[in-house]
């Protein structure tokens, strides 16, 4: 499990007592473009120790990301998580005061919603919108559940319809996942750290969108689901695990189909990540990313790439493309709306955001870009998503 995530909460605990991440974090895109420092889109960046959101984007040739404006933003208590509405005009951050809503505005301004005041008293460790954007998917760390808080997608508030609630296997809630949107066999998948992943069929159209839960062993009794991630056709789930694979390294990238009963390891399945500690994924559709938070004999984390291909008889592999060095304890990865940089941040800094552009020349490789610090350091960068 990943012990510096686990440490902040026990810390922020003790004394009042970090995200949805990746992504997810937000679902990355399906295609990949290549460029050097083209514009980009929003992307948020969730500063946990200062207590802000950091908004950017990139104008095109510039050597530094622009802030948006208003931020950073001060939130006024400790935050955990970020998601972000498929319309791209609300962000929904989760504090040790409950959920508030934020719309999103011209440039990516930011302005809070609700009259300031919550939209939920839950203290969520993890969220993620499902795709419709009718439902906020939370989880509060050592509850045991999964919630589902009914959302009116014009105004980004609650619907007033009634929480919905399903217990997992395991209070160990580290990310939440979602099917994308129109997918045959949708799922809600949960990493839990040690208790595996919780398979969850999801349908957003249902009063209680919930279905039976199953679960997904971890493949060492040792070893721990630190991140989860769904591809955008809907035809892979990705587990990021600890002490997975042999070797110093032991971060292991394991490989699930998705089918209507539920999901299947692929041949082949773990891969070594690079690393000992995998902490987000983000997939697209021909290359899958996965950063490690910690990797044995270096004192920062990196960020692994993989291709996907099919065989002829439809079956799923993966092949490593690169490896490239990141900041310290790298937790969070997204994509930004015009498929030009992968953004990466680093609780520990050195740097605060780091972000890479696709080679031209070779297809998934990601060369290294632009740095940035989010907030005047230390910031704890925790969570980053990208507007779609």
């Amino acid at each position: 499990m990943r012990t510096g995530r686990w440490a902040t909460v026990l810390l922020t605990a003790a004394s009042l007592l970090s995200g949805c991440k990746g992504f997810w974090d937000a679902p990355a895109s399906s295609s990949d473009t290549t460029g050097t420092n083209p514009a980009s889109g929003i992307f948020y960046v969730l500063n946990q120790t200062t207590g802000q959101i950091a908004g950017f984007s990139f104008a095109s040739g510039a050597s530094t990301p622009t802030a948006v404006s208003g931020t950073p933003l001060a939130l006024g208590s400790t935050p955990y998580a970020l998601a972000i509405a498929p319309s791209g005009n609300f962000l929904y951050v989760s504090t040790i005061s409950g959920i508030y809503l934020f719309t999103i505005g011209t440039g990516g301004a930011l302005t809070i919603g609700n009259s300031g005041q919550p939209i939920s008293d839950d203290v969520a460790y993890a969220m993620q919108m499902d795709p419709s954007g009718s439902w906020l998917l939370e989880a509060v760390s050592g509850a045991g559940t999964l919630n589902a808080i009914p959302i009116d997608s014009s105004t980004g508030l609650y619907a007033g319809s009634g929480t919905q609630t399903v217990a997992l296997p395991s209070t160990a809630v580290q990310q939440i996942a979602v099917s994308p949107s129109g997918a045959t066999s949708s799922y809600a998948f949960v990493a839990m750290g040690t208790g595996g992943t919780a398979v969850i069929p999801f349908n957003s159209g249902n009063a209680d969108p919930f279905g039976a839960v199953a679960k997904i062993a971890v493949k060492n009794s040792l070893g721990g689901d630190n991140a989860v991630a769904v591809d955008p056709d809907n035809r892979l789930l990705y587990v990021g695990e600890t002490t997975a694979v042999s070797g110093t390294q032991s971060g292991g990238l394991r490989v699930f189909t998705i089918g209507s009963s539920g999901v299947t390891e692929i041949s082949g399945s773990p891969y070594s990540t690079g690393g000992t500690g995998p902490s987000s994924i983000l997939p697209t559709t021909s290359y899958v990313y996965v950063a490690n938070s910690a990797v044995s004999g270096s004192s920062t984390g990196n960020i692994s790439g993989f291709s996907i291909t099919t065989s002829t008889s439809g079956a799923y592999s993966l092949t490593a493309i690169n490896t490239v060095s990141t900041g310290i304890q790298t937790e969070s990865l997204a994509e930004d709306s015009t498929d030009s940089y992968v953004l990466a941040v680093n609780y520990g800094g050195s740097p605060d955001l780091s972000t890479f552009t696709f080679d031209s020349t070779t297809a998934g490789q990601l060369d290294t870009g632009p740095t940035a610090s989010t907030g005047t350091d230390p910031v704890g960068a925790w969570v980053v998503v990208a507007a779609p």
